[in-house]
């Protein structure tokens, strides 16, 4: 989360409330089980009861793992809160599912970092990525990959888009537009080939939630601005988590005035998801490309899958795909 941040060598921690995208320092609680967490090399990171540590407040509304965010008027010192994501957002829990989850843990929140010239406080848009004022758009073309739910490949589909564009020779942005920011993600992404890769971070905030966030629009313009303005042959765009939350139709509706017929692929689990996705993208003025996920692992799913939706299939899990 904190990735573009650097050394904080010239800045102090005051006892401050802790708004999203803050810069704030916590406090593992001594009796909570020791969580794991994603560090800003992207490395999986221990920490321990009663270690401190760096992290941001942020929102998740995950339709898999965890629901929370920043309650008005910010984190208060001294309060217990959680950590809601591996990437360190951290805020109130609403709820969670059954399923495993090692990052979640209890951490106090200390205080907020300020800057020592003018006592400003700190947080993740001062080191956001700013697009280069009078550039264009350099009108590459857009590969758009969404899903149905997490966990249904839709980074999978990406990156095989992204080899296929590689093996080509172009040169491709990668930008993961929605949901919850990953280092490991977008190291993926370069590890594949990506001259370029992007997430909300990049462009200010620790996530993209919650849903019907009055600043939306305007985040993805900016983060459009620059994408679309980089000297690429294509620009991968993914958008985490499922069509409806994250605030993708919002997302959706920026990107289209801009690229009215994206290459969009969809990844679902199974043919009814997929069929969803597809009506609920032509309602957006959006044509299916091409269908993956777990909705193609057979041949009757894929007969069915393509029936549905009236569009070709393809697995990407698949030698050769």
């Amino acid at each position: 989360m904190l990735r573009r941040v650097g050394p904080l060598d010239r800045a102090r921690w005051l006892r401050a409330p802790g708004h999203e995208g803050c810069i704030g320092a916590f406090r593992l609680e001594p009796d909570t089980a020791p969580i794991v967490v994603e560090a800003v090399s992207g490395r999986a990171m221990t920490l321990a009861p009663g270690d401190t540590f760096l992290a941001t407040p942020g929102h998740r509304e995950s339709t898999r793992w965890v629901v929370g965010g920043v309650p008005a008027g910010g984190l208060v010192p001294g309060a217990t809160y959680w950590v809601l994501a591996e990437c360190g957002a951290v805020g109130e829990l609403t709820g969670d599912s059954p399923s495993a989850k090692r990052h979640l843990g209890r951490a106090c929140y200390l205080g907020a970092a300020h800057a020592e010239e003018d006592g400003r406080a700190l947080c993740l848009g001062d080191f956001a990525e700013r697009a280069v004022p009078g550039a264009s758009d350099a009108g590459a073309p857009v590969f758009l990959v969404v899903g149905t739910s997490a966990e249904v490949g839709k980074t999978t589909a990406g990156i095989t888009v992204l080899r296929a564009l590689r093996r080509k020779g172009a040169e491709v942005v990668a930008f993961k537009a929605t949901g919850t920011s990953s280092v490991g993600e977008l190291s993926l992404y370069r590890d594949f080939g990506a001259a370029w890769a992007f997430d909300c971070v990049d462009f200010g905030l620790p996530t993209t939630y919650p849903s019907g966030r009055p600043d939306a629009a305007g985040v993805f313009e900016a983060s459009l601005d620059t994408c679309l303005a980089l000297p690429a042959d294509a620009v991968l765009i993914e958008c985490g988590g499922d069509l409806l939350g994250a605030n993708v139709p919002v997302f959706l509706e920026r990107l289209t005035r801009r690229r009215p017929e994206p290459r969009v692929i969809v990844a679902a689990a199974d043919a009814l998801g997929a069929a969803g996705a597809a009506r609920l993208l032509r309602e957006m003025g959006l044509a299916v490309t091409l269908v993956t996920g777990p909705c193609t692992d057979t041949p009757t799913l894929r007969r069915r899958t393509e029936a549905l939706c009236e569009a070709p299939t393809a697995s990407m899990m698949r030698p050769g795909a």
